[in-house]
């Protein structure tokens, strides 16, 4: 039943998708309640509100599920496919990265800055075509394991109860990381409540991120992209921001999508200060609109080889003794 409730909620999706605006408020509103709730500054404070918030929601769905599966197929089948759809979402972002792409395509600049400035939450107000393109496919590239191909994978191993570990643990990740990002200002006690929850999404996007990166390298450039990664992505955490996302994970990503591709990725960006100091990602030609459709195809691609190793996998469980 995996694979069938995959192709069901990826169906439904095309047809209708969830707002990715209210699902985002949802899950803000929902990790502030816990961080209210429980944030004493301490990491035991954190640890508590992410076993209760995070950990308790996936046991209680994962019980639920096997009850009514146990009861009859066809109910576990919907509270897989119900679960499922709401926590992965290719749809929720897509629409970013295609209105920056029309816009680019049509030369409406000022269109496609205010566009990158809402899906990113950051400014780009000084960012040229070439910066623009660059930072919508590794935006793209993130969104797409976070939303899709993680959740499936968690999906694929602990059922509907899996999906939900992933994406209520980036939730909260996210949004205790970003309210009380390390900062020198700070004391280390005021930073210690996201401590656990950037670790525990640490340990739960580790195998992910590194299989969603293979996945990339073999649709793409193999050679390029495992030279990339081998080469590039521990500079990504260790030179950029961690408030701007970087981590080795999406070293990892990046690393490896832009040398499947044969785009380079990262590279200075100007800010508010002068420049942002980036690493360089990736091999060859600076991005364009033409990168950013060739990175629609290798999501594509990855997503259908999936999908295919899914189906034989499938098959051979009905066949096998």
């Amino acid at each position: 039943m995996t694979f069938l409730s995959i192709i069901c909620v990826l169906v439904l999706e095309q047809i209708k998708a969830l707002p990715a605006r209210r699902i985002a408020l949802w899950q803000a509103h929902y990790a502030e309640f816990l961080e209210r709730q429980f944030n004493g500054g301490e990491r035991q404070h954190g640890t508590t509100a992410w076993v209760l918030g995070v950990a308790l929601p996936a046991l209680l769905i994962l019980l639920l599920h096997g009850a009514v599966d146990a009861v009859h197929p066809v109910p576990g089948f919907i509270v897989a496919v119900a679960v499922l759809y709401l926590t992965m979402g290719l749809r929720q972002f897509s629409h970013f990265f295609t209105d920056i792409q029309m816009a680019l395509r049509m030369g409406e600049i000022e269109r496609a800055r205010r566009l990158l400035e809402e899906w990113r939450g950051q400014s780009a107000a000084r960012l040229n075509s070439t910066e623009i393109a660059r930072l919508a496919i590794e935006q793209g590239i993130v969104a797409t394991h976070r939303h899709v191909f993680a959740p499936l994978l968690w999906f694929i191993v602990l059922g509907p109860a899996g999906a939900v570990l992933y994406r209520l643990s980036l939730g909260v990740m996210q949004c205790w990381g970003a309210t009380i990002a390390p900062d020198a200002d700070k004391p280390l006690a005021a930073n210690s409540f996201a401590r656990f929850a950037q670790q525990a999404f640490q340990v739960l996007d580790w195998l992910p991120a590194r299989l969603t990166a293979v996945t990339f390298a073999i649709v793409g450039d193999f050679e390029d992209a495992i030279y990339c990664w081998r080469t590039q992505a521990s500079q990504w955490a260790q030179a950029v921001p961690a408030e701007q996302g970087a981590d080795m994970a999406s070293g990892i990503l990046l690393s490896s999508a832009a040398g499947a591709l044969g785009v380079r990725l990262g590279l200075p960006l100007p800010d508010e200060t002068g420049f942002d100091a980036r690493p360089e990602l990736g091999l060859g030609d600076d991005a364009d609109i033409e990168h950013m459709q060739s990175a629609v195809g290798l999501v594509w691609r990855a997503l259908v080889l999936c999908l295919l190793l899914l189906a034989l996998l499938t098959v051979a469980s009905w066949v096998g003794p």
